[in-house]
């Protein structure tokens, strides 16, 4: 009864403040940045965009219409670049580290006009003798694909070449400022938990430094390309703080692990956008929500019967972690079943080694034995843990693999509030009835509920909502470019990155080791994977390529 009397008091409630604090500032900032020119020019295009659609091919007019709605993106406005350039990670650097800090914009020597004018005009004139055609030969109409395509290619190529001249975003001095931002929103939270503002904010500079090294090792492009991101740097030199000289007791206080990423859940509900899902439809709903419970449940079932893994709470926080999305899932579960530290520290070092392999690997393997493309972005989006890991796996194939990738991680992660909620009511009414332990009711399922889920959700309708009002290209300029990309993603980005760093901080190889007794979780871990993947492969094909082929082919 105490908890729920002051829940004003956990970090629950501060989590879905601050997060939700954030994302409403974020909407009102971008409302007002949306102007009467912005909405006309974006709704012009828009019904172009409609009208050339139904043409049998993507016409020049198509893409133009869609480069001027990529060019009314509110990030693009005064306010969206501040807030960018706030927000920033350290840029990405090559060989000199220096222009991870401070990167000046070079000289425009992009060579590639000329070409990408050529590809333009020979892709202008096979589409007139095609609308001259009426559109209604074949021949024509491919030739004009085949060239709109060719000329988009090299747009491109010339774009990726022109951001590469830009300036980084990042600064020391938008940094400063975000950490004293930071330090305050956590620092009250942390006060009205119980822990004094003046040793939080101490303990805050050691944590955020922690970050920004990490942030600033996973720019590292080499590295980057390997699967190393900022998860790994920070959890390792964590570790190796904490395992050598030791962490300071000055720091203690700032060790907020499930604060930090919990906040970052509810920022992240605001991108599990309800019309990105559907566009997918039912092969992805099948695909995220069929195999992952049976995987859940069978990888909990082999960890008590078979491997006979003493800690059921350690046992449903990996089998989470690998089986729905990572660190996210494994945060939630372990909340519902009131997992210690250690054990929360044991599924996300399992799950963030995994990732790295699995990141590198998986489009290796499906390159090799020549897998479809949008069965290859399935097969990842359902078993790589990280949603960052999932783009970039995906990317790795081709643009239509990544999406696929990314939304199916999307659906997937909608199920972290109702695994939570089941994982609670299962351990409050089973697990320990079983220990012989009082009955529990009701109201001890809602306490044990973590109910940060519960803005993770509200935070997805309500985007979702706006998004359905403002219509699809519309949305996309405010929300998208605008609320999304400027502020909350990178926002959320320094959060997680802050709790990894708090893990480890946090973690000791002694008081890990009984964990990993008998190599039984990584046992548990690798097996459940195999079977995560066997299952997800084999409904991929089935839902996209046998049961639903017309949705693969508008894909």
């Amino acid at each position: 009864m105490g908890q729920e009397k002051y829940f004003y008091k956990t970090e629950d409630f501060w989590a879905m403040a601050i997060g939700g604090f954030l994302l409403l500032a974020a909407i009102m900032i971008f409302f007002s940045q949306m102007s009467a020119e912005h909405k006309s020019i974006v709704e012009r295009h828009s019904k172009i965009l409609e009208a050339e659609s139904k043409l049998p091919f993507n016409t020049i007019a198509y893409y133009e219409s869609e480069a001027e709605i990529e060019k009314q993106k509110l990030s693009s406005t005064p306010v969206g670049k501040f807030l960018k350039k706030l927000t920033a990670k350290p840029n990405n650097w090559t060989r000199n580290p220096a222009e991870a800090f401070y990167k000046p914009a070079s000289e425009n020597k992009a060579d590639s006009i000329n070409i990408v004018e050529t590809a333009y005009q020979q892709a202008l004139s096979a589409e007139n003798a095609a609308r001259v055609a009426d559109f209604k030969h074949e021949s024509l109409n491919k030739a004009v694909s085949s060239a709109i395509s060719n000329w988009q290619e090299r747009l491109k190529t010339q774009e990726k070449k022109l951001t590469k001249l830009k300036a980084g975003s990042f600064s020391i001095f938008y940094a400063s400022s975000l950490f004293i931002l930071f330090a305050i929103l956590f620092g009250i939270g942390a006060w009205v938990q119980g822990t004094p503002f003046p040793n939080f904010v101490k303990g805050f500079v050691l944590v955020f430094l922690l970050a920004l090294v990490s942030l600033f090792l996973a720019g590292q492009k080499n590295l980057h390309d390997l699967g190393i991101e900022y998860a790994v740097w920070a959890i390792v030199i964590g570790m190796l703080i904490s395992n050598t000289i030791g962490t300071p007791a000055w720091a203690a206080g700032a060790l907020k692990t499930e604060f930090y990423i919990k906040t970052g859940l509810v920022l992240m509900g605001a991108e599990v956008l309800i019309n990105k899902i559907l566009a997918i439809g039912l092969p992805g709903m099948f695909v995220a929500w069929v195999v992952t419970p049976i995987v859940l449940i069978t990888t909990f079932w082999f960890g008590q019967k078979i491997l006979k893994i003493t800690s059921k709470s350690l046992n449903i926080t990996i089998s989470a972690d690998m089986s729905v999305c990572g660190v996210s899932a494994a945060v939630a579960t372990a909340a519902a079943s009131k997992a210690s530290r250690e054990e929360l520290t044991v599924a996300i070092g399992l799950s963030m080694v995994f990732t790295a392999i699995m990141m590198v690997l998986m489009p290796l393997f499906i390159k090799s034995v020549g897998m479809p493309e949008v069965l290859g972005g399935a097969w990842i989006g359902g078993t790589v843990d990280s949603s960052g890991a999932v783009v970039a796996a995906g990317a790795a194939l081709g643009d239509k693999a990544m999406y696929v990738a990314a939304t199916i991680k999307m659906i997937q992660n909608m199920l972290i509030g109702l695994v939570a909620f089941g994982v609670a009511v299962y351990f409050a009414t089973k697990v320990e009835k079983n220990e012989g332990k009082p009955n529990i009711g009701l109201g001890e399922i809602w306490l044990r509920f973590p109910k940060f889920i519960l803005g993770f959700i509200g935070a997805s309708l309500l985007f979702s909502a706006i998004y359905a009002l403002l219509g699809e290209h519309l949305a996309y300029t405010v929300i998208e470019e605008g609320a999304l990309n400027s502020f909350t993603k990178n926002l959320r980005t320094w959060f997680f990155c802050l709790a990894f760093a708090s893990i480890g901080l946090s973690t000791n190889f002694r008081e890990l080791r009984q964990y990993f007794s008998g190599g039984k979780p990584l046992i548990l871990y690798v097996c459940g994977q195999l079977l995560n993947m066997i299952l997800t492969l084999a409904m991929a094909y089935l839902m996209f390529y046998i049961v639903f082929p017309e949705i693969t082919e508008k894909i």
